[in-house]
């Protein structure tokens, strides 16, 4: 597994006011829209893609596309779901599915509730979308899952995450399957008695949506 943590000071300005409770719902919206968009840039450097010629108003010009399958984009409901818009400002093309998942806030462990995936992957780079990266229990399952149907790469971009949940996906996925990497935009001191990243922004899901 590797992690890839987007140093640029946009993402740490933008990442900063997240941080901030003072920021209001919509301005934090607003911010995780756009440090997604950033965050997705560095995610899609090893996207998949073929050689093509165009006619270009003067000449032939040697380029890419992307190949298909077209990749696929998995928010992590709720919050994921809050990266979406920002993640497929650069992917327009890209399928979306979707994994809910629960925490226990006891045992800290994850389940499932809901998931709409397609059965086979055979080929597809896929993008998993989760603000936090805490205890990496949630993104274990999910990315196993997708591993499962035959992904050709799985890149989780994460606003922040843990050194405990790194430490966790690097022991489930030690480099013997696809190529798997987290994506973002800081590592954090570690996770507090209740599995909250320190000094992490907060519940993200409840300051993008409201406390349900």
């Amino acid at each position: 597994m590797r992690t890839l943590v987007a140093s640029h000071p946009l993402v740490t300005h933008k990442l900063t006011m997240l941080r901030d409770s003072g920021t209001d719902r919509a301005t934090f919206r607003a911010l995780t829209d756009e440090l997604v968009t950033l965050l997705a840039y560095e995610a899609t450097r090893e996207v998949q893609v073929s050689s093509v010629t165009v006619q270009t108003p003067v000449a032939f010009a040697q380029g890419v596309r992307l190949t298909r399958p077209v990749p696929l984009i998995v928010p992590v409901l709720r919050a994921g779901a809050g990266m979406l818009d920002g993640m497929t400002r650069l992917l327009p093309m890209a399928a979306v599915g979707f994994v809910g998942l629960v925490r226990d806030e006891e045992s800290l462990v994850a389940s499932t509730y809901a998931e709409r995936l397609p059965g086979d992957l055979t080929g597809r780079d896929v993008f998993v979308l989760d603000p936090m990266l805490a205890t990496g229990g949630t993104l274990a399952t999910v990315i196993s899952m997708l591993v499962d149907r035959g992904a050709a790469s799985v890149t989780a971009v994460c606003l922040l995450a843990a050194p405990e949940g790194l430490r966790h996906l690097e022991g489930v996925f030690p480099g013997d399957g696809p190529p798997i990497t987290v994506v973002t935009g800081a590592i954090d001191e570690r996770l507090n008695d209740k599995g909250y990243i320190v000094p992490g922004l907060g519940d993200a899901g409840d300051r993008l949506f409201g406390e349900i």
